[in-house]
């Protein structure tokens, strides 16, 4: 090529890194750096707004992720601020003794130290701080179930009073045979099918 000759268009587009957009306009051009014949272009969407962007396929598929795990929260807080308001309601309407009854029941626990003992002498191994409250949770709730079948039996046999053991028993008795409760003891099989 001769440094005095006129060059021609389509020679310089292509010796130019850059490019120009096919528009009548030369102010509204845009330039884009023009690829290498060994790379191969980014996926490009549009904005809302028309403006081209280059987030990859995993980009916007952490970003989508990241909205219906935020849209997840948000349900989630709002069902919990939904239930806290129905329980105050609740709670609101309670007459003078459930009022006493409910406060003892929330201040009522296992000592997780009694817990921690108890679950690692059972399994040999130390036993972490979310499994001691956990299964403390359980109890509470197994101790709960006991008590309210308990309720029912006093009902049944007519008696008045505080619960006594011979409640808390058959209360127990009926619970296993209901299987709520599993049997501690190995049960004989007579039979082989």
């Amino acid at each position: 090529m001769d440094l005095g000759s006129p060059v021609k268009n389509d020679e310089k587009e292509m010796s130019s890194p850059l490019k120009r957009s096919h528009d009548d306009n030369p102010q509204d051009t845009e330039i884009s750096p023009v690829k290498s014949s060994g790379e191969t272009p980014e996926k490009e969407g549009k904005h809302s707004d028309g403006r081209l962007s280059s987030e990859s396929p995993p980009d916007k598929k952490r970003k989508v992720e990241n909205e219906e795990e935020h849209s997840h929260n948000k349900q989630k807080r709002e069902k919990q601020e939904e239930e806290r308001l129905k329980m105050q309601v609740l709670v609101s309407n309670f007459s003078e003794d459930q009022l006493n009854r409910y406060e003892m029941y929330r201040r009522a626990a296992f000592p997780r130290a009694a817990i921690k003992r108890l679950m690692q002498s059972i399994t040999g191994s130390s036993v972490s701080q979310n499994v001691v409250i956990a299964m403390s949770g359980i109890a509470k709730v197994f101790v709960g179930e006991v008590v309210e079948s308990a309720l029912d039996v006093t009902e049944q046999w007519n008696d008045t009073g505080p619960l006594q053991p011979r409640h808390l028993r058959e209360a127990v008795r009926r619970l296993k045979n209901t299987g709520l409760i599993p049997s501690s003891k190995t049960k004989k099989v007579f039979f082989q099918p």
